[in-house]
Formats: C-alpha cells, structure tokens, sequence
C-alpha cells in the first residue's frame, strides 16, 4: 500500500532553501546523512491539471512539469509571520479557488502559498 509522498524540489541553492525550511518554516526534518535533510511536509493534496498546449510533451510518458502550493488557514497572519522574518512575498490575489500570494526561497525560486476556498481533500479519511 502506498503510505506516502516524497516530494523533489531541485534548487540553485538547495543549502539556503533547506535552511529557509528548517529554519523559518520551521518543518520537522531527518537528516539523512552528510546534512541532506529530507522535511515531513504538512497533510497534502494532489491535483492534475493539463498542461497548456503548447507545452512541450516529453517523449518517456513523464510529467510535463510541477509546482509547489503550500497552503495555510489564513494568509494573511502567515504573512506577517513572514514578514517579521524578513521574507518578502508576492503581490495577493484572490481566485476562485483561493487568495494566493508566492514566497521567495533564498535561492531566487518562488513557491506558492494560499488560503484555499475550495472544499480540501488533505483531511479526508
């Protein structure tokens, strides 16, 4: 039975990434040797969503592409959390599905993070 998800992010800077998480975010972690920390991630979901047109399509069968949403209960403390930590954030908007604003890594990578509106799958049993 699949009992997890390990998620890949690769960065230009994965040292200060992994200390953003360990340290700002504050993400519980395993060091799984020579410092490579590996985080428990909070509940999660996954969805699927077609690609645009346009994209290019791999000729293996793999993914076209991924992205990171980390989302939280109200954005607004979550980012004046932040803030008081000195990490910026992008500009606020609200979609249909949610208000969502991105997170800049030490790397220069955006992640996002938003307060969803939609009906969540995160805590199903």
């Amino acid at each position: 039975m699949i009992n997890a998800a390990h998620v890949l992010l690769y960065s230009a800077n994965a040292e200060a990434d992994r200390s953003f998480f360990r340290d700002v975010l504050k993400f519980p972690h395993v060091d799984a040797g020579h410092g490579w920390l590996i985080f428990k991630l909070p509940p999660s979901e996954l969805a699927l969503h077609p690609a645009e047109a346009d994209a290019p399509k791999p000729s293996d069968g793999s993914m076209v592409g991924a992205v990171l949403y980390l989302m939280c209960g109200d954005l607004e403390t979550v980012i004046a959390s932040l803030k008081a930590k000195s990490i910026s954030h992008g500009p606020v908007s609200k979609e249909r599905w949610g208000i969502l604003t991105t997170v800049r890594l030490p790397s220069g990578a955006d992640i996002g993070l938003y307060q969803p509106t939609h009906p969540t799958a995160y805590d199903l049993r």
